[in-house]
């Protein structure tokens, strides 16, 4: 029963993208991760932003 309850909320739903990214801390100068869940129209405008 639980799979027929995922699959009617997966149907439902958008397509969404989840992307993550490098990002350095200009402070420290270490790398963290920056994450973000889009539409996969909007994902190569995400990753092009410093």
């Amino acid at each position: 029963m639980a799979k027929k309850t995922v699959a009617s909320l997966q149907t439902s739903s958008k397509r969404m993208t989840k992307a993550i990214k490098m990002v350095r801390s200009p402070k420290t100068g270490a790398y963290t991760f920056a994450e973000s869940v889009m539409p996969p129209e909007v994902v190569n405008e995400w990753l092009a932003k410093k």
